[in-house]
């Protein structure tokens, strides 16, 4: 079973992201995404985003920006095909952490 981490929203909902395997890389699928550091007590979200395809991503140059500013870090995925719920579940996520790496989409 994969790990997941869950963060809370501005709303109090609640969301259940897992690592991005190197299987997911390559999946056209809809998403959204956070990149977390992760070395401490607890994940802090560095930037977040939504896609409507996992394997447009630049996930490379994501990672090595939130490594350099902020030491380890990993990317997180929540598969959810619809538009509008991915929009909303991103805004809510970035009111409650406002993750200091700009806002991606692809």
């Amino acid at each position: 079973m994969s790990r997941r981490i869950v963060f809370a929203g501005r709303s109090g909902a609640e969301y259940s992201y897992s690592p991005l395997t190197p299987q997911e890389r390559l999946r056209p699928i809809a998403g959204n995404w956070v990149v977390v550091r992760t070395g401490g007590p607890k994940s802090q979200i560095l930037a977040a985003g939504e896609t409507d395809n996992l394997a447009r991503m630049p996930w490379e140059p994501l990672l090595m920006r939130a490594v350099e500013d902020h030491g380890e870090a990993e990317v997180l995925i929540r598969l959810n095909v619809r538009s509008a719920i991915r929009r909303e579940e991103l805004e809510d996520l970035i009111a409650a952490h406002r993750p200091p790496l700009s806002l991606e989409r692809a």
